[in-house]
């Protein structure tokens, strides 16, 4: 799999880390308890269709995008630098 980065074109998917979900970015306050906690750390949802996710370019110009593909055939629809669309995904 391939990523069009938009600061340093198409890379291979090796030079990026995926980071999760772009719209579970909403963290407990710190005393929310451990329960709260608990879920936030350790429970994901496993969607089947189109998403968008946080990746890390990390091999590469260390920007952070926003990656909207389908996790069914890992077709990428769209890669946008997440600092342009950070109102967009909270």
């Amino acid at each position: 799999m391939r990523i069009d980065c938009p600061c340093c074109g198409s890379r291979d998917i090796r030079e990026f880390t995926y980071k999760g979900d772009a719209l579970a970015l909403d963290r407990p306050d710190p005393d929310a308890g451990d329960a709260a906690w608990n879920d936030y750390v350790h429970n994901r949802d496993n969607p089947a269709g189109p998403t968008r996710e946080l990746w890390y370019h990390e091999m590469g110009c260390a920007a952070w995008l926003v990656v909207t593909r389908d996790t069914r055939s890992h077709e990428i629809h769209a890669v946008e630098l997440a600092s342009a669309v950070k109102g967009d995904v909270a």
